[in-house]
């Protein structure tokens, strides 16, 4: 039975537990510059150091990054990439040009050793506007003149790739998740209505791709049901059928989101296109501390381990039609985050990012990750970044975006801040760590510029990390020796 308000206040007061359980079990600690970094079961010292009670340093992850000769992506000693998809130079099945602008990804299993990962494309507004867009295949689009969608893209053991159209005419795509079923939901992170900015249709829904079954994909349905917002991410609870949804937005900050299946419903392979547009309820958080107060904005946590309660409000208009979602609440109705960004669904519960919070949140920071455990009810804040003063050096994070769980342990993170762009990792005892760097230059070597990295996904094996320069667009294949480090250093 999920905890209720009353009951999560009482209980903290008896056991202490309130805003602030440092130590806990599973908690993830902090980069350089965090604004808490402590670790009492293993001595994280806040630096990146491990120490053994002896006085000897243990550095986490794999080493230090060796700079790329090809000038692309650094990574460890023994570790290699491999180019998968590059925009504007590979090539689809019907001989088109691989689109720009690579974002969220997830990896399935495909027959014989094959991998297929489908692949966001965060293209707003009209095709015009870009040299790249997703091409408008017969049967795959949404709205002819968006240039959004994804690619399903194929590779081989042997190093063999193809790729094709699994969705056109979408906008600004985003994040999304992978289900149970084997479908991957891809995100519009735009509330724009038809006739704003080009475009024909009313944007900012959640779409289904099918990998396995190209025809499934055929004649592009919003699930209207999850509401009309800038989606960033979704996950679906495997066991209550329940969506979590993250929402990139501010003036107001946004929110995160809960859609509750109608009584009966049951999840699978085309499913989600049979559902009424008000199908379900769609809820926004609602969280209070050990004390019962509300908490208006989740950038109010400082501290590791913090625990908030959460209670659920309807939404009152999913659609939006008059009215942003987030803005059809009032003060002290629900908690926001500034750039609610990457989900995953891993260890019984929700992983989710905000992605870093300024003037327009209570307090600052330059990246939180929350885990929200159904079960309970509650979101415990497992890692937080503190402002990076200084962006452009090698060793602090920020702007943390799209993440998965690793089979490894922890958690990998794609980086969106300022300055140096990087991969980074946190184990499960606290400690975070560098997996690789991008080095594509964009800018000058005066005033540098490197995009963001994005996608990032394991190989259902666990054996190859993919990832994505989000521009121009280039999918990377990452192997190397990766390892569990014991006691979950």
């Amino acid at each position: 039975m999920a905890i209720t308000r009353r009951e999560f206040t009482k209980q903290s007061a008896l056991t202490g537990a309130g805003i602030a359980l440092t130590g806990a079990v599973g908690t993830l600690a902090t980069a350089p510059g965090a604004l808490a970094a402590e670790d009492t079961r293993h001595g994280h010292d806040g630096h990146g150091h491990d120490h053994d009670g002896h006085g000897h340093g243990r550095e986490p992850g794999y080493g230090p990054l060796i700079p790329d000769p090809e000038g692309i992506l650094a990574l460890p000693a023994g570790f290699s990439y491999r180019i998968v998809t590059h925009s504007g130079v590979t090539k689809l099945e019907s001989g088109e040009y691989t689109p720009s602008n690579h974002d969220g990804t997830a990896a399935f299993e495909g027959p014989r050793g094959v991998t297929l990962l489908v692949n966001n494309h965060e293209l707003s507004g009209t095709r015009a506007k870009w040299k790249y867009p997703v091409p408008l295949t017969e049967g795959l689009v949404y709205d002819p003149v968006a240039a959004g969608g994804c690619t399903v893209v194929e590779t081989r053991r042997d190093g063999r790739t193809a790729e094709w159209v699994g969705i056109a005419g979408t906008s600004t795509n985003c994040a999304g998740g992978s289900t149970s079923w084997g479908t991957w939901l891809t995100c519009e992170e735009t509330e724009d209505k038809a006739g704003k900015n080009g475009l024909l249709k009313d944007h900012g829904y959640v779409f289904e791709v099918d990998p396995y079954d190209r025809r499934a994909n055929r004649d592009p349905r919003p699930v209207k049901a999850f509401g009309r917002y800038a989606h960033e991410a979704v996950v679906i609870d495997p066991r209550r059928g329940h969506a979590y949804l993250t929402e990139d937005a501010s003036g107001p900050n946004g929110l995160l989101y809960r859609w509750v299946p109608p009584h009966g419903f049951k999840h699978g392979r085309g499913k989600l296109r049979t559902l009424a547009d008000d199908a379900g309820v769609l809820q926004a958080t609602k969280c209070f501390d050990g004390s019962g107060r509300f908490v208006d904005d989740l950038s109010r946590a400082t501290r590791i381990g913090t625990v908030y309660g959460v209670d659920w409000v309807d939404v009152p208009d999913r659609d939006a039609r008059t009215v942003s979602v987030r803005k059809q609440f009032t003060d002290g109705q629900v908690t926001r985050a500034r750039k609610l960004e990457g989900m995953w669904w891993g260890d019984g519960g929700a992983y989710f990012v905000s992605s870093y919070a300024r003037d327009e949140s209570p307090v600052r920071h330059d990246g939180q990750v929350w885990f929200y455990d159904p079960k309970r009810r509650t979101v415990t804040l497992k890692v937080i970044l503190g402002v990076n003063a200084d962006p452009s050096r090698e060793g602090a994070f920020d702007g943390p975006d799209n993440i998965t769980v690793s089979p490894y342990g922890g958690i990998v993170i794609s980086e969106d801040g300022e300055g140096i762009q990087h991969l980074f990792g946190a184990t499960e005892s606290g400690v975070t760590y560098p997996i690789a760097r991008n080095e594509l230059n964009a800018g000058t070597e005066e005033d540098p510029s490197y995009s963001e990295i994005a996608g990032v996904t394991f190989s259902p094996d666990g054996k190859t990390l993919f990832a994505n320069i989000q521009t121009p667009g280039i999918m990377l294949a990452i192997t190397g020796p990766w390892r569990r480090r014991p006691n979950g250093h």
